[in-house]
């Protein structure tokens, strides 16, 4: 990095107040806490919870995502990956647990969440030595693919939600999204200082006072939450353990480690970090931790978020302030459940309108980093054409795989997943022999010849 951008980002860390510190960090949190919801919300309603159950389901992991996020920020001997991310429930989880959960019961789910949980700390140092397979080619296809292979998502609420609704794709859902999205788009290409770096928040307030005063707003949420709860262990059910399930969720937790492994790279690129083998080591075990937290307290496996690179990028803001008090308020939000209930009133075309515009950020930034790319080697564009191509197929036509055993759909079925080993694989297979090496320098050398002539 640049001796002037080094001097930007100290200078961004150090002139961080606290009151701007705090108002970024609850922006980090409204980006990522439909994504978070999304999770337990789609496991409660499969499992059957009650009315009374979903709510502290839905509170309690709002608050371990407050705690997995700490586990992250704070870099110690073990622990800590030391960038400003932001952790939340994986969303790969969701189908395997339902499984689970409906064919074994909660107890052996909970118990297949901690099995998971302690098998990612044990190989955290291996996969973190595995970190030289994850050059730019690689790296920056798997970023693209992790923020365009979302854009969909943000599309979909931007429709309302619900493709299969008569109402999917109302105007009044894409006028309030597009509003949404064009105030953001606004305060962060005119708006300067403060204002800039909110824009994400400020066009999530603007959507939502809008889709208020079409009469989109219900409280009904905040009215039947309850006020206080404190955490408490095994709340629903004390874990067993039970192999397949074990199995099933390590496998589901080495996507959740690919995945978490481009948005360390992605977020080390934006902050001009050099990640080392110990601070993926760390980074992972951290993840470990939070899931067997997750277990424990009967919540779920915890991964970070690729939501809040986008808005990292958009706000320009590198330091890890604003997420210590996005974290906190997390804990806050998930020891309140009336007051945490208030961010459920936002209306899904608004947080659509928003998602499009941090996910194709995220994309953006992938393709940013493969500009330090060699295209001139075809070895590199197949590697970048083949993987970005199988990950954003894979996320569009999932069904593709729906003939196969059950284990390898869970990997399969998966664009970030397919993309990072597919770029993994085949820039081994390209690049990691001395022959390769060899010709690839003497087509740069041609063509630089050329270029001279």
């Amino acid at each position: 990095m640049a001796k002037n951008d080094e001097l930007n980002l100290i200078a961004t860390s150090e002139e961080v107040s606290n009151g701007k510190a705090a108002l970024l960090g609850f922006q980090h949190l409204l980006s990522m806490y439909s994504g978070d919801m999304i999770v337990p919300l789609l496991i409660g309603a499969a499992l059957h919870f009650s009315a009374m159950q979903m709510a502290y389901l839905v509170s309690i992991d709002i608050f371990m995502c407050g705690i997995a996020t700490l586990l992250q920020l704070r870099k110690t001997r073990y622990t800590g990956i030391a960038l400003p991310v932001v952790l939340g429930a994986a969303i790969q989880v969701v189908t395997p647990l339902i499984s689970i959960g409906q064919k074994m019961g909660l107890a052996v789910m909970y118990g297949s969440i901690i099995g998971a949980g302690i098998f990612i700390f044990l190989v955290s140092g291996l996969f973190s030595k595995v970190r030289n397979l994850f050059p730019p080619i690689v790296t920056g296809s798997l970023i693209t693919v992790i923020g365009f292979s979302l854009v969909p998502v943000g599309f979909e609420d931007l429709g309302g939600g619900d493709v299969s609704s008569k109402s999917f794709g109302d105007p009044k859902y894409l006028l309030i999204g597009f509003v949404t999205m064009i105030v953001i788009l606004l305060f962060n290409s005119y708006a300067s200082g403060l204002l800039k770096s909110l824009a994400i928040l400020i066009g999530l307030v603007t959507g939502t006072a809008l889709a208020g005063a079409m009469g989109m707003i219900s409280l009904h949420a905040v009215a039947t939450a309850s006020w206080f709860h404190i955490p408490r262990p095994f709340f629903f059910a004390t874990p067993k353990f039970e192999w397949s399930s074990i199995i099933t969720m390590m496998v589901v937790s080495l996507t959740t480690m690919v995945e978490s492994t481009g948005v360390f790279f992605a977020l080390a690129d934006i902050t001009g970090s050099k990640l080392s083998t110990d601070d993926l080591k760390r980074g992972y075990r951290a993840e470990g931790i939070a899931a067997i937290l997750g277990g424990i307290f009967n919540t779920f496996p915890y991964s970070t978020f690729s939501e809040n690179v986008g808005v990292l990028q958009l706000s320009g803001v590198k330091s890890k302030k604003p997420i210590y008090f996005a974290a906190a308020f997390l804990l806050i939000l998930g020891l309140l459940p009336k007051v945490g209930a208030l961010a459920t009133i936002i209306p899904t075309p608004v947080l659509g309108g928003a998602m499009i515009v941090m996910f194709g950020m995220v994309g953006v930034q992938g393709i940013r980093m493969l500009q330090a790319v060699d295209f001139r080697d075809n070895h590199n564009l197949l590697v970048a054409a083949i993987s970005i191509g199988l990950g954003m197929g894979v996320t569009v036509y999932p069904q593709v795989f729906q003939e196969l055993p059950e284990v390898a759909k869970l990997i399969l079925t998966n664009g970030i997943v397919i993309a990072s080993f597919s770029a993994v694989i085949l820039n081994a297979m390209f690049h990691f022999s001395i022959g390769n090496k060899q010709v690839a320098a003497e087509v740069h050398s041609d063509a630089a010849d050329k270029i001279e002539k």
